[in-house]
């Protein structure tokens, strides 16, 4: 019997070759042989009186065929655990043996194993970590972004000016052709508000209902349409209304829209202030989750497992297409997005992965229950019915591994901070927001 070997390719390639008895293959086909027997229907024969030999002729190849695979797949893995490797992925079979008769059927396995994850020395790397304090000024500037959100537009007779809607029809030309995507009916432009290009909404200020003016406009050299970009155009603009923005008062009208339903402004901007609060803390924890793991990347040595990459890169490909599919975006029939345009966000993904768990191995990281509870409670708190919430979680196991996730993550992050050079930094509301 040949003994098996394994061979080290590049990287964390490995080769692994061995063998598989005939007489294991035909003791197991003949079990599974007689078993179809029992009820297979065949010409002359009653159920399970047909004999071996005339099942072998029907069914051999295709039992053959699923024996060795499984004896495949059980023979590498008691060579790979006798030789105490980590295999990542699932191995690539190659069969070296032509004659799947022969005494012995040798075969080769490659497949990646799992790398040494080498932490380094935190105590002299800087991370940065982000500090928010609210403020009053917070509380009123979100109030104030509410208010315009529900922003109402009357017409009016005077000319238009920043921060008004302009509802008009437009027709561009290029040399005199019209030109793709270059003309609109009962267009409303706030204007100010950036939607189109300065020079265009520039030149609707001023404008009043029933007017119309041609004025020409030069695209950017980066514009998007790459048959207008960095050329001269006119366009011809018909005004048909000039609309002035009015905002909702901050009343106990607007306390009950915004779900207060007795309308107490205490109570309005108190939620306000814990809404606000609380979404401040997510997004600081993230930023710093984030600074954290970009560390544990630079001082780390390891090589990911490109099977691993390659399957994250597919997994990152196909949510992407889901969450498109969710906001509503036509994804073409037969469209495929490329993986390979994840595939450094997922080696970054499985890197940290690979990082996480030799911490959480070497420093006892692991989520705590009375974490897990203080995390399930502090979502359940944005919510009308928190015991419902909290319930919610407990009943399906894997709702709950998400927050254990979550609490290690922190974990993760509370030890780095703890042990790299931090230097606090405050943050803007509008800061936070934006990313």
């Amino acid at each position: 019997m040949t003994t098996v070997q394994i061979e080290t390719l590049e990287g964390l390639q490995r080769r692994l070759s061995g063998v598989i008895p005939q007489q294991q293959i035909r003791e197991e086909m003949e079990i599974r042989l007689k078993r179809i027997g029992r009820t297979a229907k065949l010409h002359g024969f009653r159920p399970g009186k047909a004999p071996l030999k005339v099942l072998e002729q029907q069914y051999g190849a295709s039992v053959q065929q699923e024996v060795l695979g499984e004896n495949l797949q059980r023979s590498f893995m008691k060579e790979a655990m006798s030789n105490k490797l980590q295999v990542a992925g699932q191995p690539q079979f190659e069969l070296k043996t032509a004659d799947l008769n022969a005494p012995e059927i040798e075969y080769s396995a490659t497949f990646e194993v799992y790398p040494e994850v080498v932490i380094g020395d935190l105590s002299g790397e800087g991370v940065t970590r982000a500090v928010f304090n609210l403020a009053d000024s917070d509380v009123e500037e979100t109030i104030q972004t509410l208010r315009k959100q529900r922003v109402e537009y009357r017409a009016t007779d005077r000319v238009a000016q920043n921060e008004d809607q302009v509802r008009i029809d437009f027709a561009g030309t290029l040399e005199g052709v019209p030109f793709e995507g270059g003309s609109a009916k009962d267009f409303a432009v706030v204007l100010g508000a950036g939607r189109m290009l300065p020079d265009f909404e520039n030149a609707l200020v001023g404008s009043k209902a029933g007017e119309t003016k041609a004025f020409d406009m030069t695209f950017p050299d980066d514009y998007h349409g790459k048959d207008v970009a960095g050329k001269q155009v006119t366009f011809t603009i018909t005004v048909h209304a000039v609309e002035v923005p009015h905002l909702p008062e901050i009343d106990a009208d607007f306390a009950r829209e915004m779900g207060v339903a007795d309308g107490d402004m205490e109570k309005f901007r108190q939620e306000i202030r814990d809404n606000v609060a609380r979404e401040a803390q997510r997004r600081v924890k993230v930023r710093n989750k984030d600074a954290a793991m970009d560390l544990l990347l630079k001082v780390s040595q390891l090589a990911a497992p490109q099977v691993l990459v390659q399957g994250e890169a597919q997994r990152l490909m196909e949510q992407t297409v889901r969450d498109m599919e969710g906001r509503g975006m036509k994804i073409p029939q037969g469209l495929q997005l490329p993986a390979d345009m994840f595939l450094e966000r997922a080696e970054k993904r499985i890197k940290l992965g690979l990082i996480l768990a030799e911490l959480v191995k070497q420093h006892d990281l692991h989520p705590k229950v009375e974490q897990v509870e203080a995390l399930v409670n502090e979502y359940a708190q944005s919510f009308e019915r928190p015991e419902e919430v909290r319930q919610w979680y407990r009943a399906d196991r894997s709702r709950l591994q998400e927050i254990e996730n979550l609490v290690l993550e922190d974990n993760v992050v509370a030890w780095v901070m703890a042990g790299a050079k931090v230097t606090e930094q405050t943050v803007k509301l509008n800061e936070l927001m934006e990313s």
